[in-house]
């Protein structure tokens, strides 16, 4: 299937790793150039060199921190008319929300839900005015199913929700797609951090508490960043055009909804 994105630029930020990389590389195969962005630059590069040895798509790797101004102005001084924007950061840290003080929910508001703004409005009338445009967030299934000790990400994540759904209605006409991922449990650096801090927390060995995760999943697995960026692909797709403001849970079943 021809997902008609070849010789489109994306931006993909936090692509180094986990998810983003995931993403990143999706989209090289199916011909699109991309802007790879991520704080850590050996990564980043690592990432960028495996990426054009794959598929031979052009890929410029900006390190920097997204969630700075500075960091945002870099990205788009790399890519100022990008057709994909995909929109990750590192999530929040886990915890009781009686620990958090309000630097760490400004920080937690500006990195999930103020950082993809800015990037949004930054691009979004250059896909209206050349009538294309694929904007997908990457967010969290606690946005559907909120998550005790996530709350700085429930918190954060739903603003931008919120932001999206509006925004979406309005520029779906100029064939502009803005959409949603929360993703559930995958093989991530992240995931295995948080698992390790709550199997501490709990007192549980952690290959145990580990095994105990997987199996209460219905797929019977942790997702791969491979399929998770294919997913996010057919969303910056041609094809993807008629789905707007949508949010797309990715997790193997385990928010148990009707809808």
């Amino acid at each position: 299937m021809d997902y008609g994105i070849r010789g489109k630029t994306a931006i993909v930020c936090a692509a180094s790793q986990g998810l983003g990389k995931g993403c990143a590389m999706a989209l090289a195969r199916e011909g699109a150039d991309l802007v790879i962005n991520a704080r850590g630059a050996d990564a980043l590069a690592a990432t960028a060199g495996e990426i054009r040895q794959a598929t031979g798509v052009r890929v410029a790797a900006v390190a920097a921190d997204i969630t700075s101004p500075d960091g945002r102005a870099q990205v788009l001084a790399a890519c100022p008319e990008p057709d994909i924007l995909v929109n990750n950061a590192g999530g929040p840290p886990i915890g009781d929300f009686r620990d958090w003080d309000e630097a760490a929910w400004q920080a937690a508001v500006n990195a999930n839900m103020v950082t993809p703004i800015m990037l949004i409005r930054a691009v979004v009338d250059g896909m209206i005015a050349r009538r294309f445009g694929r904007i997908v967030n990457i967010t969290s299934r606690s946005v559907k199913a909120p998550l005790a000790h996530l709350g700085l990400s429930n918190g954060a994540r739903a603003g931008l929700t919120g932001f999206v759904a509006g925004l979406a209605r309005q520029v779906a006409k100029h064939n502009v797609a803005i959409n949603n991922l929360l993703p559930g449990p995958f093989l991530t650096a992240r995931q295995a951090d948080g698992l390790r801090k709550l199997a501490a927390k709990a007192g549980q060995d952690y290959e145990a508490f580990l095994a105990t995760r997987v199996a209460e999943n219905p797929a019977g697995r942790f997702g791969t960043p491979d399929e998770f960026g294919k997913a996010c692909a057919f969303l910056c797709s041609a094809d993807a055009g008629f789905i707007i403001g949508q949010n797309l849970v990715i997790d193997g079943g385990s928010v148990n909804a009707t809808i």
